[in-house]
């Protein structure tokens, strides 16, 4: 059945705040200088210590294939951020962006199977729209090259963590969202300080701090738990199409003033957003 529409409109808004906090996440993660795996550590601890106090012992009432869920979604949400991060350090912020919201496609492909969901026709071409969008928002910076092609690499592999990441949160819809983040968070953190500490640099440089604190806080605490809270209520696939939105976001930031490609592209993404939240089906 249909989404009522004032459900629509209340939970596109909220993924749509969401999606204006994640599109800082590149501007500030090109502003520090510690590792990828570091920079993620302590973007997930400094989150989960804020989610402590709220969350107390209530994790005890994560079923346990509701824990199972937190916890592999987590290990995703890890490598997303190390793979994406990385990205940034090798490539464009448009090309990395635009790369790795390429998750709608596989979240489309993989929700029939995993998921029950068969994308309707409606979402297709609101995922069609987008995907193409993003895409020429970073044509102008796509670069060839060994230094910007690992880039891209790492962020086509961010796009693919992502989707397990939403596909997992989806399926724990029927689950309590606090606790289930928690978890989430809890585990992704933990995995990403083993990272540091494995690579050397456990603790970033003082002028770090500030931007990671930001981070924790912005895109991770506001952004992705508006992504997850979304997801009780949108399909998967309508919610990777929402967060394409990030691309957009990301170049506003920036004060880049788009040409002719890019705001063609920025008014693709836009539109594919619109169709694919109205064509979202429970």
């Amino acid at each position: 059945m249909r989404l009522n529409p004032s459900s629509t409109t209340r939970t596109g808004l909220g993924l749509g705040a969401g999606v204006v906090f994640l599109s800082w996440a590149a501007i500030l993660i090109r502003l520090t200088s510690a590792p990828a795996v570091t920079v993620a550590a302590w973007r997930m601890t400094l989150s989960v210590a804020v989610l402590i106090p709220f969350i107390g012992l209530k994790w005890r009432s994560l079923s346990t294939r509701g824990l199972r869920m937190a916890l592999v979604a987590g290990g995703f949400l890890a490598l997303h951020f190390v793979f994406w991060i990385e990205s940034l350090r090798h490539t464009t912020v448009a090309s990395s962006v635009a790369l790795v919201t390429t998750n709608p496609i596989f979240v489309g492909l993989l929700s029939a199977a995993l998921l029950g969901e068969r994308p309707s026709r409606a979402l297709w071409q609101g995922i069609g729209l987008s995907v193409a969008g993003g895409f020429l928002i970073g044509w102008g910076d796509f670069a060839l090259g060994g230094e910007a092609l690992l880039g891209d690499a790492l962020a086509l592999l961010g796009a693919v963590a992502a989707s397990a990441y939403l596909l997992l949160g989806r399926r724990a819809r029927s689950v309590d969202l606090l606790p289930y983040i928690g978890v989430a968070y809890g585990t992704a953190a933990v995995l990403l300080l083993v990272g540091a500490t494995m690579g050397g640099v456990l603790l970033p440089a003082r002028g770090d701090w500030v931007w990671i604190a930001l981070m924790a806080v912005g895109p991770q605490l506001l952004g992705h738990t508006s992504v997850n809270w979304a997801l009780r209520r949108f399909p998967a696939s309508a919610v990777a199409v929402g967060i394409l939105g990030e691309p957009v976001g990301a170049n506003m930031v920036f004060g880049e003033v788009p040409g002719v490609v890019q705001g063609v592209g920025i008014i693709l993404v836009l539109l594919g957003i619109v169709r694919a939240l109205r064509g979202a089906k429970l």
